[in-house]
């Protein structure tokens, strides 16, 4: 099956779980529903529309560095005229009307995933993310990603990221490069395995609901070549790019 080749990169990216309204989590890499966020966005999807048409994409993340953890402190609702919305659509009293929440985000990280689908659907989010209707984001939309996002089309897309895709990285002389893949599923060979409760079936902002799903996360070793630093890094990205004209 073909897919895109995607470079999730930026000062700061956000892929929450099990967020609530005052705690906003993060897990260590991107998931699902904020992928499906990334492309609802280009594509101009509204909140209220159906997300069938993502349900048969399938998603792998190469944790191309990992970022820091950073927790930003806020405050909500302080001067608003009718106080800080609640889910179901009430107000908050403007006696409690000021809120303290906590996010966490991920710093400086950076991640390559694929996307395999069927082509034709494959194109049509290629050219929203070339020519998108809302700005995509890194599961907030505080979070542009860096350019490039979109890298290319290609019909190996996992083999891409073992053999191909270059890494931002320096390494010693006699360390290997080792890289964290998040697939779905359950495999053998996993490091880990877990349940994730990411599988957006809507993003009404009254009536969000999400599914679960299974992913492996294993550590492969990589082969050295992929792994450079400075400009030899983005002349290597920019030769991967070109591969597809």
């Amino acid at each position: 099956m073909s897919g895109l080749v995607l470079r999730l990169a930026g000062p700061l990216q956000s892929w929450g779980e099990h967020s609530a309204f005052t705690q906003r989590d993060t897990l260590r890499f991107p998931t699902r529903s904020g992928l499906i966020g990334l492309f609802a966005s280009a594509e101009g999807v509204g909140r209220d529309r159906l997300l069938d048409a993502y349900e048969a994409l399938r998603f792998t993340v190469r944790v191309d560095r990992p970022g820091v953890q950073l927790i930003d402190f806020h405050t909500i609702g302080g001067g608003l005229p009718r106080g800080v919305p609640r889910p179901d659509g009430t107000y908050r009293s403007k006696d409690t009307a000021t809120m303290v929440t906590r996010r966490q985000y991920l710093s400086d990280a950076a991640f390559t995933v694929t996307v395999e689908g069927e082509a034709g659907r494959l194109d049509e989010l290629a050219e929203a993310l070339r020519r998108p209707h809302w700005q995509p984001y890194l599961g907030r939309r505080s979070c542009p990603p860096d350019q490039p996002l979109l890298l290319r089309r290609t019909d190996d897309p996992v083999g891409d990221l073992e053999a191909k895709v270059p890494l931002a990285r320096r390494l010693r002389a006699d360390e290997e490069l080792q890289a964290e893949f998040v697939t779905e599923g359950v495999l053998d060979a996993a490091d880990a395995v877990t349940e994730l409760a990411d599988v957006p079936e809507s993003f009404n902002r009254y009536a969000r609901r999400y599914r679960t799903r299974t992913v492996s996360i294993t550590t492969k070793t990589l082969p050295r070549q992929l792994c450079h630093t400075g400009d030899a890094f983005w002349d290597e990205l920019v030769a991967y790019i070109k591969e597809e004209r």
